[in-house]
């Protein structure tokens, strides 16, 4: 694999000022991709000169995500500045944490609005961009889409139902986009990262104060680079945690047990049947159903 796979190619990164939206944009730089750069912060301007100080191309676009002004705006800028574009990485994301029976509208809204439609109005400014190309050279175009979801739309965590319901809100978008863009080109993935950032420092607390991080953000931008390039053609569809040097391939939901009623369930029987499977002995403790 060449050390600079991403040579003449063109990614959009939003929440690239800092975190691990940052460290994604200095890899996919490093690997040779143009970069059109979004955050609401104007830390985004430092990680844009540390980019053109290496020689990298880069454009930056302060905005609202969730606006839909701000993603159109990102692949136009991609398409005027550097003549198309060829790889979105979906990073913008924040937290409110609240359990959910104190939860503001407001705190539900933002978390969705930034997390979840902020993916969505990228996704679909982009493919759009790429339905549109590969229509007028009858041919499937060169495209990748990396979101970045978490663990939580799995696990839910207690204190965080906007947050998961965000994050698994972004699985099955990517999913359904790797389905239905695929025949014009799209490869459309998701990560899982477990990583230090200002997001997180709540949830993983500080660094070690000796020895490499294994939450560094940058044990992720491999991952990132790698599905955005060439070699990653035949995945698509997938969520893939990664953390240190660690990525687990997470399995689409699967049945667990198909349950009969000899009739029509009864509460009698729904109670025998599936309270009787649904209860069980997990770790030496008691799960009810």
């Amino acid at each position: 694999m060449s050390a600079r796979p991403l040579t003449g190619r063109t990614a959009i990164v939003t929440g690239a000022g800092e975190g691990l939206g940052r460290a994604e944009a200095l890899a996919l730089a490093a690997a040779g991709a143009n970069l059109v750069l979004n955050s609401r912060s104007d830390r985004v301007d430092d990680v844009a000169t540390e980019i053109r100080g290496a020689g990298g191309g880069v454009v930056t676009l302060r905005g609202d995500i969730g606006d839909r002004a701000t993603a159109d705006r990102l692949v136009a800028l991609a398409v005027s500045e550097f003549g198309g574009l060829d790889v979105l990485v979906n990073n913008a994301g924040i937290i409110r944490d609240r359990m959910v029976f104190n939860m503001s509208d407001e705190e539900w809204d933002s978390v969705l609005r930034v997390n979840l439609r902020g993916t969505f109005l990228t996704t679909r400014a982009a493919t759009d961009h790429w339905r549109r190309r590969s229509k007028q050279t009858g041919e499937p175009v060169y495209a990748r889409v990396v979101n970045t979801s978490s663990e939580a739309y799995a696990s839910g965590p207690p204190g965080a139902a906007n947050y998961a319901a965000s994050k698994a809100g972004v699985v099955a978008l990517t999913v359904s986009t790797a389905r239905g863009c695929g025949s014009f080109g799209v490869r459309a993935n998701a990560i899982c990262p477990r990583a230090r950032t200002e997001m997180t420092r709540d949830v993983f607390g500080p660094a070690p104060e000796a020895g490499a991080d294994p939450l560094d953000a940058d044990h992720i931008t491999p991952l990132v680079v790698y599905l955005a390039s060439p070699q990653a053609d035949s995945i698509t569809g997938r969520v893939l945690v990664a953390y240190g040097d660690r990525i687990d391939v997470m399995s689409a939901p699967t049945v667990e047990a198909s349950l009969r009623s000899a009739s029509a369930w009864t509460q009698h029987e729904l109670h025998e049947v599936l309270g009787g499977h649904l209860t069980e002995v997990v770790a030496g403790r008691e799960v009810a159903g």
